[in-house]
């Protein structure tokens, strides 16, 4: 198993298929959510990922600040169902905050979670600035990180 961390444009074929893969089997199929999971932020965004013999086992999309909030942000954050309570997410966060906050020097990192993940978010520092709301019919929370 590997990191890895890559720009879109330096994403082979295989790579962004695995990854997009990752996210509808997660975020469409597993969740029974039909939403747009192709919304042009991929293009400028970092992936980091774990990758293993050309399956994705952990995913997150780290997006620049001003792209889709005025602070950096982490999202499309998923372990694949079958590595699931190996302590995968964790360190998919831990290296995603510390790119955003050691190598990108941002001050802040704001993150859209799924209302269960709370507690999670919450146990890296994050910090709840919104109420509960629907999204694709989904509860989730706006909470940011700042250093």
């Amino acid at each position: 198993m590997q990191w890895k961390k890559k720009l879109f444009d330096v994403l082979t074929v295989q790579e962004l298929y695995a990854i997009l893969k990752a996210r509808v089997d997660v975020f469409v199929v597993e969740q029974n959510c039909p939403y747009g999971e192709i919304d042009n932020y991929d293009q400028v965004s970092t992936h980091l990922y774990l990758e293993n013999d050309g399956e994705i086992i952990a995913y997150a999309r780290l997006l620049p600040r001003n792209v889709k909030y005025k602070e950096a942000s982490i999202g499309r954050v998923l372990v694949n169902q079958t590595y699931r309570k190996n302590g995968y997410a964790k360190e998919l966060l831990e290296r995603s905050i510390a790119v955003i906050l050691e190598e990108w020097k941002e001050p802040a990192i704001k993150i859209q979670g799924q209302e269960y993940l709370r507690q999670f978010y919450g146990s890296f520092g994050f910090k709840e600035i919104s109420d509960i709301y629907l999204e694709d019919d989904i509860p989730h929370v706006d909470m940011l990180l700042r250093t």
